[in-house]
């Protein structure tokens, strides 16, 4: 059991507001922690004015937590101040976190974390505290993880709403964008594959079908710059330019991608049976009917077309 003091009252200020963010001390530390974890999860942020990546990670932490909408509470330690309970909990090096869930520590992290891991962690308490997790909320911050280049932060998160609702199609097409978003095709093709058949016509699971149809199709290309010195030699080789294309699109280069195509189309439309339109219309699909390329090529695709 930690510390011995009875419970006294809070420092000035440490239960400003709704309570959800406050400063905790070690005579307060009972009462604003292990007490208050009997009702509800509590985050403790062990923290020092000196640590510099401590600075970076409560805001962080503050944000998430406010996001739970008080299904969590947020309890910040100046250890420089009141070091006690950091020693008795064995805390070597600033910052960690530690949760208390019904008296108890039961998780927790030291270092920086991005805000997909604090935002793991926080789902995983509001669960245990029986707050019932937000799966929408959830699959949002996996979504914006996933955006942020955090491919394994992402995985954990979707993977937490798969455990509370197998077979949630968004999430299953979100860990295989992930992988992806990491090169493996083949683990990408096997997670797609657990879609339900009800949910096979999801546009979650269709943009991730077409990208990757996409990285399939690149796959067999070849080098960029050969495909660039053709079209340098022959403008007029359309297939090139395609090839191009889908090359680029590949290597993450949409806007260039983008360009090839639509040079084909304003060159000859019926060229392939339209196939220069199709494929950025597959482009699209595969970026997201939201996603800035997809509404930039759509307009400049239009303005051809319709000229």
């Amino acid at each position: 059991m930690l510390l011995n003091q009875s419970a006294a009252p809070a420092a000035n200020g440490a239960e400003a507001g709704d309570g959800v963010i406050i400063d905790t001390t070690t005579r307060s530390f009972m009462k604003d922690v292990v007490e208050e974890s009997q009702r509800r999860p509590v985050l403790v942020d062990f923290w020092a004015p000196w640590c510099g990546p401590c600075k970076q990670l409560t805001p962080v932490i503050e944000k998430v937590v406010r996001a739970a909408k008080g299904k969590v509470r947020l309890a910040k330690m100046n250890t420089d101040e009141h070091p006690t309970v950091a020693q008795q909990l064995g805390i070597q090096s600033l910052p960690t976190v530690y949760a208390f869930v019904n008296g108890q520590p039961v998780d927790g992290f030291m270092g920086a974390q991005p805000e997909s891991q604090v935002q793991a962690l926080v789902d995983r308490l509001v669960a245990a505290g029986g707050g019932g997790p937000d799966l929408a909320e959830i699959l949002a911050s996996a979504d914006a993880a996933l955006a942020e280049g955090d491919a394994a932060g992402a995985t954990e998160l979707y993977a937490h709403v798969l455990a509370e609702e197998p077979g949630n199609v968004k999430a299953l097409a979100g860990i295989a964008r992930a992988h992806l978003a990491t090169g493996d095709l083949e683990q990408a093709k096997a997670t797609l594959a657990l879609v339900p058949e009800a949910g096979a016509g999801d546009p979650a699971v269709a943009a991730v079908r077409a990208a990757i149809d996409l990285e399939e199709a690149a796959a067999a290309l070849g080098d960029v710059r050969e495909l660039e010195a053709k079209v340098a030699a022959n403008a007029a080789d359309h297939q090139a330019r395609f090839d191009l294309a889908l090359a680029l699109n590949a290597r993450g280069k949409r806007e260039e991608a983008v360009d090839e195509l639509l040079t084909i189309v304003r060159k000859d439309r019926n060229w392939n049976e339209d196939g220069a339109r199709k494929q950025l219309v597959q482009f699209f699909e595969a970026w997201g009917p939201t996603d800035e390329m997809t509404v930039l090529g759509r307009r400049r695709l239009s303005s051809i077309l319709f000229s």
